[in-house]
C-alpha cells in the first residue's frame, strides 16, 4: 500500500507504479481531501486517514501489507506501525520524519495564503517545485515544464480547504515518542538534497526505530519517486526480498 504527500493522491506514484507492479499487488488509495474522494471538506487529520487506510485493509481481506509512505503519507505510515502494528508487515519511509518542523508548518501557512490570495497557478506550483525538487531538475527545462502542466491540467484538483485541512494534520502530529514501540521491519529512504526533511532529520527515525536502515538516494530531493525513479523502486524491491531476473534489472 503506498501513501501519498500533502496536496497528492494516488497518481503521484505513476514513476514508479509499472515497476513495483510487476512483483506486487499494489494498492494506490486516495487520501481524504484529495483525489477523486468525496467530500473535499471532509474532517483531516493524521489519525483519521490512518483509520481510512486500515479500514480499507480490511476491506479487501487482507492480513497484512507491506506500507510504504512519502512525506504526509509518512506521518500516515507511522502512525499505522504505531496503532495498528499487526497490520504492517514492512514499513517504508520516504521523505519524512515523525513531526514537522516549524519551518514546514510556517511554509505550508504561506502556501495557503498564496492559494487564497488568487495566486497564478503555475506561479504558485512553481514555488512549490523549488522546495521538492533538486537542482538538476530545474536543468531540464522540458520536464520541468511537463510537470507545470501535469499538475494545472489535473482533472481532481484539491480544494483550497482541503489544502488547508491537510495542512493542519500535519502540524497536530507528532510521534516521536512512540517510534520505538514499532516492531515492523523498517527502510527510511531520504533524497540527499531533500529540503523539507533533509538526511539528518529523517536520521532521528533511524534512532529511534529499534529495526530499521537508513538510505540516502543520490540525484533526488524531496519528491525522491519522481526524480530517481529506479534507484527508489531497486531500495525497495530490495528491502522486501525481492530478486528481479537478470532480463528485468531495474536499470533497463
Amino acid at each position: 500500500m503506498l501513501i501519498a504527500g500533502l496536496a497528492s493522491d494516488s497518481q503521484s506514484w505513476q514513476p514508479i507504479i509499472n515497476d513495483l507492479s510487476g512483483y506486487y499487488s499494489v494498492i494506490l488509495p486516495d487520501n481524504r481531501g484529495v483525489g477523486r474522494t468525496k467530500p473535499q471538506d471532509i474532517e483531516t487529520s493524521i489519525q483519521r486517514i490512518t483509520d481510512d487506510c486500515i479500514a480499507l485493509v480490511k476491506h479487501l481481506g487482507l492480513s497484512s501489507v507491506d506500507l510504504l509512505g512519502h512525506s504526509m503519507g509518512g506521518f500516515v505510515a507511522l502512525d499505522c506501525a504505531i496503532r495498528y502494528p499487526e497490520y504492517v508487515a514492512k514499513l517504508i519511509l520516504a521523505g519524512t520524519s515523525a513531526y514537522n518542523s516549524e519551518r514546514n508548518n510556517a511554509l505550508f501557512l504561506d502556501w495557503i495564503s498564496y492559494l487564497e490570495s488568487g495566486m497564478d497557478l503555475t506561479h504558485w506550483f512553481r514555488n512549490v517545485f523549488y522546495w521538492i525538487f533538486s537542482e538538476r531538475f530545474f536543468k531540464d527545462e522540458g520536464a520541468l515544464n511537463d510537470a507545470l502542466r501535469w499538475a494545472i491540467e489535473y482533472p481532481y484538483p484539491q480544494s483550497k480547504i482541503a489544502f488547508r485541512n491537510q495542512v493542519d494534520a500535519l502540524k497536530a502530529f507528532n510521534c516521536l515518542q512512540s517510534l520505538p514501540s514499532i516492531k515492523s521491519k523498517t527502510l527510511i529512504l531520504c533524497g540527499k538534497e531533500d529540503l523539507l526533511f533533509p538526511p539528518e532529520e529523517s536520521g532521528t527515525l533511524l534512532r529511534s526505530i529499534p529495526e530499521s536502515i537508513f538510505t540516502v538516494i543520490e540525484n533526488a530531493a524531496h519528491s525522491i519517486h519522481v526524480e530517481n525513479p529506479k534507484a527508489f523502486t531497486r531500495c525497495i524491491l530490495d528491502f522486501l526480498d525481492i530478486q528481479p531476473s537478470q532480463n528485468d534489472r531495474m536499470s533497463h
